[in-house]
């Protein structure tokens, strides 16, 4: 119990620092644009183009990961209930609504982890890249005050794990 307190108390000081910076304009866009690349669109747009391009067994294991993905955070969000950091302290500047009521863990971030991680697998030399969009929509999620530091943390790990097991089923 000790370590979750610490974790929470450090996770409402960054959500107060976070809530209160007024980011300049380059990094609000920024921020916004990878929140709503996160929402699925980029992902199955990516996995349609590996599959029409020949990388079948990529895209399988794409959509299997994010499939599985999507199914466990919904049930770790029902079990965990935790709130939003917006239901604690109002944000400066950004007036998004969250897609769903419950913060633990980042369903947008275990999505975008677990199909980067899968593809850049199949195709390394997009390794980086693909982990940049995946970080960049984690990061997105803390600055604009839809997830604590921990739920971001949590969903890059699990979705990684994720993709990690299905590439290990399917090859």
């Amino acid at each position: 119990m000790a370590f979750l307190s610490f974790i929470t108390s450090r996770d409402h000081s960054l959500m107060r620092r976070v809530h209160n910076w007024p980011a300049p304009k380059w990094v609000r866009l920024w921020m916004l644009c990878a929140s709503r690349a996160g929402d699925g669109w980029l992902w199955l747009s990516l996995i349609a183009i590996v599959y029409l391009a020949g990388g079948y067994r990529a895209a399988v294991t794409a959509l299997l990961s994010a499939t599985f993905s999507i199914l466990l955070f919904l049930v770790l969000k029902r079990t965990a209930s935790r709130k939003r950091p917006c239901e604690f302290e109002p944000h400066c500047w950004a007036n998004l609504l969250p897609p769903d009521q419950f913060s633990f863990p980042s369903g947008h971030t275990m999505s975008a982890f677990a199909v980067a991680v899968s593809l850049g697998m199949y195709y390394p030399w997009s390794m980086a890249g693909l982990l940049f969009a995946a970080g960049s929509i984690g990061a997105s999620r803390i600055v604009l005050g839809m997830h604590f530091l921990s739920d971001v943390v949590v969903g890059g790990v699990m979705g990684s794990a994720l993709a990690y097991a299905v590439v290990g089923m399917v090859r």
